[in-house]
């Protein structure tokens, strides 16, 4: 079994906006993935759903084999934006569905590899990440002689397009990884990472593309940044580097478009970059934080409990670090939550019941407060 850190690269980012963590990025390179993933026991009724997971009812799959993540909500709800590697895919495109799983379809232009695909207010337009522009095949996977790497490819590039697909404008340009994008719930701001000045931050820009402004000045990792639904906080993932010997590493990898996300802790601040507060301190990973709709709690993932292993279940804590609660149980790899507008549902990816080695699918589920 290779690094817990390894399942995270689809965090971030996929990361995580893989991220996500960061997996937002390197799906191909599942780790502690290479089985069928656990089997649920639940009930008749249920059968999809832990018992354990009481906050959970009527679970269900919407994507069947390959390698899904990252499925967020359109604002009215009715559907959702995600990314998949599928056949005959070779890494990461953009795709969209209807939240019941039905009319799944590509967005994204096939090239490249694509991550952190995010709906405009409108409906009508989406965002998302490629390297489309400076090469048709899918980017070298990062080199894992340097350890476990997640590659921060400085070609990603943030897009903006009609929600069939047709691309009007590149949000982002110059030198440096853009991705791991997310929206405000007034669809005036957009949040996310880049490495624009020589280390990996968090930003904020109009809707538009215009105005960017760094908001994190910390050296080390900050990524997959998600705005409360009343605008006024930021919950994002952090590893900032202390020792002379992690700052060395980190620095040598970045320039070499490399970054190693094997811990990580969630931070919140105010929309305007204030008030930077870290809200965990446990082993291992903790990443793709998004809010509850009252914008007072975060759901995340973490492998805390195992954190050598690549176990990651969803946990929620309070906006101030207080009162971590569990989730889900199934086991295996559970990441990405968000809710739906209304508040009344969860998706979520997961390998449960997962057929094949490296198989993750979209669930979605109602939320039982």
């Amino acid at each position: 079994m290779k690094s817990s850190s390894q399942t995270l690269i689809w965090a971030v980012v996929f990361l995580s906006c893989l991220s996500a963590p960061a997996v937002g990025q390197e799906k191909t390179a599942t780790s502690g993935l290479g089985t069928a993933g656990p089997i649920v026991h639940g009930t008749p009724e249920d059968p999809l759903r832990d018992p354990r997971e009481t906050h959970l009812r009527h679970v269900k799959q919407l994507t069947f084999g390959g390698q899904n993540a990252e499925a967020y909500f359109s604002y009215d709800g009715r559907r959702l934006i995600f990314m998949s590697t599928r056949e005959p895919y070779k890494c990461d495109q953009i795709f969209v569905m209807n939240s019941d799983g039905s009319d799944q379809h590509l967005v994204s232009t096939s090239e490249g590899r694509t991550t952190c695909g995010y709906f405009y207010a409108d409906g009508k337009h989406i965002l998302y990440s490629s390297t489309h522009a400076a090469a048709k095949d899918c980017p070298p996977r990062a080199d894992y002689s340097h350890g476990y790497v997640w590659g921060v490819y400085p070609e990603y590039q943030i897009y903006y397009a009609t929600d069939a697909g047709k691309i009007l404008s590149q949000l982002t340009d110059g030198p440096g990884y853009n991705a791991e994008a997310t929206i405000s719930a007034d669809g005036k701001k957009i949040v996310f990472t880049s490495s624009r000045d020589g280390n990996l931050e968090i930003y904020a820009m109009n809707a538009d593309g215009s105005e960017a402004k760094r908001l994190t000045h910390a050296l080390g990792y900050d990524g997959g940044p998600f705005f409360s639904p009343d605008g006024e906080w930021i919950a994002y993932r952090a590893h900032h580097v202390k020792t002379d010997e992690e700052i060395a590493k980190y620095k040598s990898l970045l320039a070499q478009g490399l970054v190693e996300p094997s811990e990580m802790d969630l931070w919140v601040m105010r929309s305007d970059g204030s008030e930077q507060k870290q809200i965990t301190k446990l082993p291992g990973a903790s990443f793709a934080p998004s809010f509850y709709p009252g914008s007072r709690r975060i759901i995340f993932s973490s492998n805390y409990e195992h954190p050598t292993s690549s176990q990651f279940e969803l946990y929620a804590v309070d906006r101030d670090g207080k009162s971590l609660e569990q989730i889900t149980f199934a086991g295996g790899f559970n990441a990405f939550p968000q809710f739906s507008p209304d508040g009344k549902r969860l998706v979520f990816i997961s390998n449960r019941n997962g057929k094949a080695p490296h198989e993750i699918n979209v669930f979605i589920a109602d939320w039982v407060p």
